[in-house]
């Protein structure tokens, strides 16, 4: 393939547009498509600068979205025998599990940041580092975010005795995954695979034992790539699923604006496309945002102002 025929593989397949030269390329060969690395990263860096200015424009105008993952270590504790049904006294635990790192980016940016625990195995300090970070978000994304890696995060923050937000606004591909649609898995590695893309790095859980029993440097290293992946997988299936579900907090107000504008934009470029009449009698409108093409409701009573204000 030349730089032309990967581009347009490329916008045909956007999934793949976060990956870096050398996994496009083994993609690519996979598929039965000869090329080169260097072609890979040429063609991806051309089609990033052609998306980057309607992109930016219209993710910049989404708010601050931050989306991270963590890894944990497991309990270390007493226990006579390995087996099913077994009840393990949270009195035989010895050492407790904690945040070996996390990982996250904000979207539409390419730099993934990570943080890791301390020497010691402690997550006072990274988690000292990204709470700010999370505070700062409008909105943040994780797989299994609501059940798992929020909670786990506050958890560990009162460990510390560390303050954070009472409540945060979260998308949890997970559970939109679920609700929305009927996937053969609703793991993030099946759906990042299922929309075109690469997928998590596989790993063994011989990693987690030469970070948490041996404290191998070069492990740690290897589960920072694994969780950078992660995150960036998890920005394509945010991407892919978010237009599903109904905006979890209003731009246009945020930025100073009234609700008689997107949700989504904060722009007044919208359109009606049904009227409907909730079991209520409430009528309520969908809207169109016509720079994303993504739906969002509008009340009646907003509706008729944002009339009344576009006539």
């Amino acid at each position: 393939m030349n730089k032309d025929e990967i581009k347009q593989f490329l916008n045909n397949k956007p999934g793949y547009i976060k990956e870096g030269g050398k996994r496009l390329r083994n993609h690519l060969l996979n598929k039965g498509f000869t090329t080169t690395i260097n072609l890979c990263k040429q063609a991806l860096k051309e089609v990033r600068l052609e998306n980057n200015t309607t992109t930016n424009k219209i993710q910049n105008n989404q708010g601050k979205i931050l989306i991270y993952d963590i890894e944990t270590s497991y309990n270390i504790g007493k226990f006579w025998r390995a087996g099913y049904n077994l009840n393990i006294n949270p009195g035989d635990i010895i050492h407790e599990r904690a945040i070996i790192c996390i990982s996250y980016k904000w979207l539409g940016e390419e730099q993934v940041y990570n943080l890791t625990w301390d020497k010691n195995q402690c997550d006072k300090f990274l988690l000292e580092q990204f709470i700010p970070i999370l505070d700062e978000a409008d909105m943040i994304v994780a797989h299994n975010g609501d059940r798992y890696d929020l909670k786990f995060i506050k958890t560990r923050a009162l460990k510390h005795n560390l303050k954070m937000l009472i409540n945060y606004k979260q998308f949890d591909t997970l559970k939109v995954a679920k609700a929305k649609f009927m996937f053969n898995s609703n793991k993030l590695d099946y759906i990042s695979k299922f929309l075109g893309a690469e997928g998590k790095i596989s790993t063994e859980m011989k990693l987690w034992d030469d970070i948490i029993l041996r404290k191998c440097p070069k492990a740690l290293i290897q589960m920072l790539e694994y969780c950078d992946e992660d995150v960036r997988q998890l920005e394509v299936v945010y991407n892919a699923l978010v237009s599903w579900e109904n905006p979890k907090f209003h731009i246009g107000v945020i930025n100073g604006g009234t609700k008689q504008t997107s949700p989504i934009t904060g722009n007044v470029n919208i359109e009606q496309v049904k009227q409907m009449v909730t079991n209520s009698g409430t009528i309520k409108h969908i809207m169109r945002d016509l720079d994303t093409g993504r739906l969002f409701e509008m009340s009646d009573t907003n509706y008729k102002k944002f009339l009344e204000i576009n006539k």
